[in-house]
């Protein structure tokens, strides 16, 4: 496997990629390293795969030709026998015996390669377990570097003169708006509008009746 992030298949199984990325200066660019290491060491392991399974169907074939062998052997000492020819027939039987512990060899080591295969096909389906937490893994690192990158710019932006500019022009501009509003309100005082007119009237009227009846009220008290 590529020496890197990882140099062994256990490395990657065992690893804690929670540990490897609280230690990373830049978790994004670690993990996308770690998933390449992963994507890298699965192909390896699916090419060896594929060729340890070639190598068993070739062991099995050549099981199943040697315990052929075996029975033309086999066959071949019998009919010795039966013409009398027990030399023929024992040779026959040497024969088969050297046929018979080449193919009990040949079947001990399909049995180890079968055992290699069920390891493969295992150590597969933990790498691609590995693989599909650590793209979910990578998905939300992205997200949170995001996150917390315009956050970042957000405080940066508020932490500029810029700001304190524009609240300083807006302050400006409520004390030109509060002056105009004064000369506007100014500009009108003084002015009586119709219905103040017509109040006053009101008022002035009810003060002529009060005089009329206080001087009426003095002149009888005179008599």
């Amino acid at each position: 496997m590529n020496m890197g992030i990882f140099s062994r298949f256990a490395d990657i199984v065992n690893s804690n990629i929670n540990a490897i990325l609280d230690k990373a200066e830049d978790p994004e660019k670690m993990v996308r390293l770690i998933i390449q290491e992963m994507e890298d060491t699965l192909v390896e392991v699916r090419s060896t795969s594929a060729r340890t399974l070639a190598e068993k169907k070739e062991l099995s074939r050549r099981v199943e030709q040697l315990n052929q062998e075996v029975i033309d052997w086999q066959q071949k000492a019998e009919l010795a026998l039966t013409k009398d020819r027990e030399d023929l027939a024992r040779a026959a039987l040497v024969e088969k015996k050297k046929v018979s512990d080449a193919a009990f060899a040949v079947e001990k080591e399909l049995a180890h390669v079968d055992e290699h295969i069920t390891k493969l096909q295992h150590e597969v389906g933990q790498l691609q377990d590995k693989l599909a937490d650590a793209k979910s893994r990578q998905k939300a690192i992205i997200l949170r570097q995001r996150s917390a990158e315009s956050r970042l710019e957000v405080k940066k932006a508020l932490d500029t003169s810029k700001v304190d500019d524009a609240l300083t022009r807006f302050e400006r501009y409520e004390q030109k708006i509060d002056g105009l509003e004064s000369q506007v309100e100014a500009y009108d005082l003084g002015k009586k509008s119709l219905a103040d007119e017509i109040a006053q009237l009101q008022a002035s009227e009810g003060v002529s009746d009060e005089l009329a009846q206080l001087k009426a009220k003095m002149a009888n008290k005179t008599k």
